[in-house]
């Protein structure tokens, strides 16, 4: 033992004391610092449609103050943090101004409504126009059916006092170069004793010719040219009496013969149709 101290003293010139802090390892050294952590949520979307906008409506009775007898009366403006609606998505940028009055906007606003509106009117017509025209000419005939539709007659042809027969649209037509006779007799028929009033000056361009399409009013049959009692066509097929002015005068028909369009393109050339 005391061999030991006395290696000890030679040893104090190299010894020196200190101290040394171990953390501990069940508290910590420094207090922690709790960071918190905020909640990220997306901004809340705009309520354009109509069913959003009803939900952000109330629908309970609103409490407008509160208080009690023993407590001093607490009043409570309600209108300062309702949500209300907001319509600006809505609105027309000139209206937002809520300074403005709605008389001195609504003629802009008006005109530009008006604008839109006549131009997709006119569109929408120019459109239906062409739609139309196209349907309405398929439905028409053709190039060559309306060259058929037309014919020429040469009058130089056809003496006094004959009728001569030409096809037109499938139908004979009746050519009648009328004397001066026969206009005098028909010109002074009286039509109200006719069961079709026409005057002979209804039914012709030129006293002296006749132009009517061959095909009984009554059921269709083909009359024949100069004989009845009245000298102008007789239906064979239940007699039918017409006169030189295609006029119904006896028999069951109930109308004249019919005249189709036509046209002195001169004084020797006849074009029906």
């Amino acid at each position: 033992m005391i061999s030991v101290k006395g290696r000890a003293a030679n040893l104090a010139n190299y010894v020196k004391a200190s101290s040394k802090t171990v953390a501990s390892q069940v508290q910590p050294v420094t207090p922690t610092v709790e960071l918190k952590n905020e909640e990220k949520r997306p901004p809340p979307p705009s309520k354009l449609s109509h069913y959003a906008l009803a939900k952000s409506l109330p629908t309970k009775e609103l409490l407008a103050c509160s208080g009690s007898f023993t407590a001093p009366a607490q009043v409570r403006m309600a209108h300062t943090d309702i949500k209300v609606p907001d319509f600006s998505a809505y609105r027309r940028k000139s209206s937002l101004d809520p300074t403005k009055s709605s008389r001195d906007v609504q003629v802009s606003s008006k005109m530009q409504t008006y604008l839109i509106l006549g131009v997709g009117a006119m569109g929408g017509t120019y459109v239906a126009k062409s739609l139309v025209t196209k349907f309405v000419s398929s439905l028409s005939a053709s190039a060559d059916v309306l060259a058929m539709a037309k014919i020429e007659v040469k009058l130089s042809d056809i003496p006094e006092g004959k009728n001569a027969t030409f096809k037109w649209r499938g139908k004979p037509l009746f050519v009648r170069h009328r004397t001066s006779e026969e206009i005098g007799r028909e010109t002074s028929v009286d039509p109200s004793s006719l069961r079709d009033p026409q005057h002979d000056s209804e039914r012709t361009q030129k006293p002296e010719w006749l132009v009517i399409i061959g095909v009984c009013t009554h059921l269709g049959c083909v009359p024949i040219a100069n004989a009845g009692d009245f000298g102008g066509y007789y239906c064979p097929c239940h007699g039918s009496h017409y006169d030189a002015s295609g006029r119904i005068r006896k028999g069951p028909a109930p109308l004249n013969l019919e005249v189709p369009p036509y046209e002195f393109t001169d004084d020797s050339t006849l074009l029906v149709g």
